[in-house]
C-alpha cells in the first residue's frame, strides 16, 4: 500500500499546555548529577524523611498474612471510614455520617475527584498563590478556570478577605485553601479563617475545598482549626480533605480521604468508580492503624521539624540577597530571592529569574530546590527541610557561598 502517512500523536486539548511538574524535573536532574558523582543535596521532596510507624507496618503485614487482598467498598471499607469519622470527631470536633466520607488513592485523587465531579467548562476556582503545583493542573483538566490571587510575603502568603471578595464572579464555583500551606508553610488561624468565611456567607453559590494534609505539622503552639469546624452553617458546601501521607510518613501507601456533603461524596465516588475503584486494601488497614493507634509520634516529629525549621530560617537569613519568613507549619520554607536577581554568577551569567537562581544552586553548588514560579509566585524558592540535620547544614552553607559569589 502506497501513499499512506501515519499521523503523529496529538495530545488532548485539555493537557496540551501541561508538562511534567517542574518539581519532578528538578528531582530527575539532581538524580542524574548524583549518578555522575556530584554530591547533590536534594531539598525538593514533598515527603517526610521519617519512616512509617512500626505499628502501622505491622498492621499491614498482618493484613497480607490474613489475605486482606480483595477489592473493597468503592470509597473505602466501613472500618476505614469509621476510623476517619473518629479522627474528625477527635481532632476537629466534626461529625460526619459514613456516607459523607470517602477514601481514595491519595489526597490528590480526592481533589481530582471533587473537581471532576463538580466543575463544568469555564467554572472558576479561586486559588491563592503560592499554591501546590498540582492544584492548577487538576482544575484545568476538569475543565475549570484557575483564578489566581497573589499573596505576597508581606501578607504572610495569606489570602485577605478583600482580595477574596474582589476575585469572586458569577462563574466562581470553588475557593481552595491549604493550611498549613505547601509551599509557604503559611497557616490561617481562627480569626483569619472566620474573615474569609464571612465573605463566603455573602456568596451562597461558592463552595470551599480545604486541604488539611499538613494539619499535624504546626509549630509555635498554634492551634489548628478547619473551616467546617468554625462555620457549621457553611458545612453543607465545604469539602475537607486530608490523608495519612505527611503526618504519619506514609506517602507511598497512597491513602487520602475527605468528608463533605453526601451528594458531592456520591458524585466523587462515581468519578472514582471509573478510574481506580477502591484504594489498596492493605493500605487501608495501615491507615486505620495510623488514625486509631498511638498518636505520640505526631508530637515527637513535629518537635524535630520545628527545630529544623528554626535552624534553616536562621541560616538562610544570613545569605546575601535572601529573605526568609518563619513559616507556621508544614516542612517547607519559601524564601524570597529577589535580592539575587540582576546579579552575575562567577561565570558571567545573569540571574534574571528565580528559575535561574535555582539552576545556579543546582549546577554549581549542588543544592536542589524548587523555583517559586512553579508555585505561582515568582521571586521565591521552596526548600524542604524534610532532610537530616547534616544535609540541611551543608546545604545552607552552600547557599550562603553561592550568594556570596554573586556580583
Amino acid at each position: 500500500m502506497t501513499g499512506f502517512t501515519q499521523s503523529s500523536f496529538q495530545r488532548a486539548q485539555r493537557i496540551a499546555t501541561m508538562g511534567v511538574s517542574e518539581v519532578l524535573e528538578i528531582g530527575a536532574k539532581a538524580a542524574r548529577l548524583r549518578q555522575q558523582g556530584h554530591p547533590v543535596i536534594i531539598l525538593g521532596a514533598g515527603e517526610p524523611d521519617f519512616t512509617t510507624p512500626e505499628h502501622v507496618k505491622e498492621a499491614a503485614i498482618n493484613a497480607i498474612r490474613d489475605d486482606v487482598t480483595k477489592y473493597t467498598h468503592l470509597t473505602g471499607t466501613q472500618a476505614l471510614r469509621e476510623a476517619i469519622q473518629h479522627k474528625f470527631q477527635r481532632d476537629n470536633q466534626l461529625h460526619y455520617e459514613l456516607d459523607e466520607i470517602c477514601a481514595a488513592t491519595g489526597a490528590k485523587q480526592v481533589i481530582h475527584n471533587a473537581y471532576m465531579a463538580s466543575l463544568n467548562d469555564g467554572d472558576e476556582v479561586i486559588l491563592p498563590s503560592p499554591y501546590w503545583t498540582s492544584y492548577a493542573d487538576i482544575i484545568a483538566i476538569a475543565g475549570g478556570k484557575v483564578v489566581t490571587v497573589p499573596c505576597s510575603q508581606e501578607q504572610g502568603f495569606r489570602l485577605t478577605p478583600d482580595a477574596l471578595e474582589a476575585a469572586i464572579t458569577p462563574r466562581t464555583k470553588w475557593l481552595m485553601l491549604n493550611s498549613p500551606s505547601n509551599p509557604s508553610g503559611a497557616f490561617y488561624n481562627a480569626e483569619q479563617l472566620n474573615a474569609l468565611l464571612d465573605v463566603l456567607r455573602r456568596h451562597p453559590d461558592v463552595w470551599l475545598l480545604t486541604d488539611d494534609i499538613y494539619e499535624h505539622l504546626l509549630y509555635d503552639d498554634h492551634t489548628f482549626v478547619t473551616s467546617a469546624q468554625l462555620a457549621p452553617d457553611l458545612k453543607s458546601r465545604i469539602l475537607t480533605v486530608n490523608g495519612v501521607s505527611k503526618a504519619y510518613a506514609m506517602t507511598g501507601w497512597r491513602i487520602g480521604y475527605a468528608a463533605g456533603p453526601r451528594e458531592l461524596i456520591k458524585a466523587m465516588a462515581t468519578v472514582q468508580s471509573q478510574s481506580t475503584s477502591s484504594p489498596s486494601s492493605i493500605s487501608q488497614v495501615a491507615a486505620i492503624a495510623a488514625l486509631t493507634g498511638p498518636q505520640t509520634v505526631l508530637g515527637e516529629r513535629q518537635a524535630l521539624f520545628q527545630k529544623r525549621r528554626d535552624n534553616v530560617v536562621d541560616q538562610l537569613n544570613r545569605c546575601n540577597g535572601i529573605q526568609c519568613l518563619l513559616p507556621e507549619g508544614a516542612f517547607y520554607v519559601f524564601p524570597s530571592c529577589h535580592g539575587t536577581l540582576g546579579r552575575q554568577t562567577p561565570s558571567g551569567e545573569t540571574i534574571e529569574t528565580d528559575s535561574d537562581f535555582c539552576r545556579y544552586l543546582l549546577e554549581h553548588h549542588y543544592v536542589a530546590v524548587i523555583p517559586g514560579s512553579s508555585f505561582g509566585l515568582d521571586g521565591h524558592f521552596r526548600l524542604s527541610y524534610a532532610a537530616s540535620d547534616d544535609e540541611l547544614a551543608t546545604a545552607c552553607e552552600r547557599i550562603h557561598k553561592a550568594c556570596a559569589q554573586l556580583r
